[in-house]
């Protein structure tokens, strides 16, 4: 670990010793006045707050007069649980020797802290945020000192080319809760969050590098629609906006994921559209269908965002809508004007879809296409095949002198040399 960072883990760590008060023999309270802590198994000295140090006292339970320690065990004011357990965890009071209520003691047990779990998340190239939870339930009041540091870069020639910047505390939003929030980050560097757990018997500390690119996961998709298209019971027109959390810059744009699937059909089929709408082409004609949309950084920098909400909507059953009649005005639709940071989800037209009406699915065709394909050329094949053969074996006319046939010697068998003459 650098230097900058060593120097960092000794500020957390002072600044938590000055929180722990268990170091000393007579500690003070961690939280409210009057309480002291301890860890189970292991030996614990309580101290009566209103005497001076080895003023002689007797220690009791509250409510029981049974006499814990006695004035003259040689401890003063302190009273030495060995090995405390849960029963030993309650209120203790003790007194001097003419019997006056000097002090009120409230003992709890729990363990140390663990290092906790961290993880951290971008919504957006510009922002992340970082959320902790303990690794062990310490059963004692708990706080969490929070920061970070941009890292140092290494040079190609492998020396640092930047100091190291920060640290600077990383504000909780809300303050106490367990979250912490980066603003104005930047895309390209890394950073070092410090997240330490501090309670009455210690502290402990998480060290985590981040960056941006390997932590973005964007916010899902909004605005999700599920439209039918008028005359193709096949087909539905899903479109959706970004999200509202991410900034609309040309360099840093999302691609998206979309799956649909029918009712009572618990498998998801996935495609990856082009733009911000899609029109599913294989829907079941009838049935409502699921759909739903998650976005990813354009360049797959981080991960793919949680799913958007379902939307649903069913194929259209009806035909196509009538052809706008020759001289006659179309039907008047409301446009809204787009907004200026992001452009306008797409809307169905009314007008009817120029291309012919075909209820098939697209794949159907292509099978047909390719199986007729498929048969004509076998049957050319064979029809150039059976014309080969006739061609060879057809028989010679009557008239002219006749020609070898297939099978036929080529030399007549009466002019072979040493043939008998018959």
């Amino acid at each position: 670990m650098s230097s900058s960072c060593s120097g960092l883990s000794r500020v957390l760590v002072a600044v938590a010793i000055a929180l722990v008060s268990t170091s000393s023999p007579c500690p003070q309270a961690w939280g409210p006045p009057g309480v002291q802590y301890g860890q189970p198994g292991r030996s614990m000295t309580l101290c009566c707050p209103g005497v001076t140090s080895g003023a002689p006292v007797s220690w009791f339970r509250d409510g029981e007069t049974r006499l814990l320690q006695g004035p003259d065990s040689g401890l003063g004011h302190e009273l030495v649980l060995a090995r405390a357990d849960s029963t030993d965890e309650g209120t203790y009071i003790c007194r001097t020797l003419d019997g006056a209520l000097k002090g009120i003691v409230t003992l709890h047990l729990g363990y140390p802290p663990a290092r906790p779990v961290v993880s951290c998340q971008a919504a957006d190239y510009e922002n992340f945020s970082c959320t902790w939870s303990p690794s062990q339930v310490s059963g004692l009041p708990t706080r969490y000192l929070t920061s970070y540091r941009k890292k140092t870069v290494p040079g190609a020639d492998g020396q640092r080319m930047s100091p190291s910047t920060g640290p600077w505390p990383c504000p909780q939003d809300p303050p106490g809760a367990s979250r912490c929030v980066v603003h104005g980050a930047e895309f390209w560097s890394q950073y070092r969050i410090n997240v330490t757990e501090v309670n009455p018997l210690g502290a402990s500390t998480r060290l985590l590098d981040v960056s941006l690119q390997s932590i973005l996961r964007p916010d899902p998709p909004q605005g999700l629609r599920v439209e039918s298209v008028p005359g193709y019971p096949r087909r539905l027109r899903a479109s959706w906006t970004y999200p509202a959390s991410w900034p609309r810059q040309p360099h840093f744009l999302l691609k998206f994921r979309l799956q649909y699937r029918p009712a009572q059909h618990p498998a998801w089929s996935t495609v990856e559209p082009a733009g911000l709408e899609e029109v599913i082409t294989d829907a079941v004609a009838g049935l409502p269908h699921a759909v739903r949309v998650s976005a990813r950084d354009f360049l797959d920098a981080g991960t793919w965002s949680a799913w958007s909400p379902e939307a649903w909507g069913t194929p259209s059953i009806g035909p196509l809508p009538k052809e706008i009649p020759a001289g006659g005005q179309p039907h008047k639709q409301l446009e809204e004007e787009p907004q200026a940071d992001c452009p306008a989800s797409p809307r169905p037209s009314l007008l009817p879809d120029p291309r012919p009406l075909d209820h098939r699915d697209p794949l159907e065709q292509v099978a047909v296409l390719a199986s007729l394909g498929i048969f004509s050329f076998l049957g050319l094949a064979a029809g150039a095949l059976a014309l080969g053969l006739w061609l060879r074996l057809r028989p010679d006319g009557k008239d002219g002198p006749q020609k070898p046939g297939f099978l036929a010697p080529v030399m007549p068998v009466d002019k072979l040399p040493g043939a008998p003459n018959l």
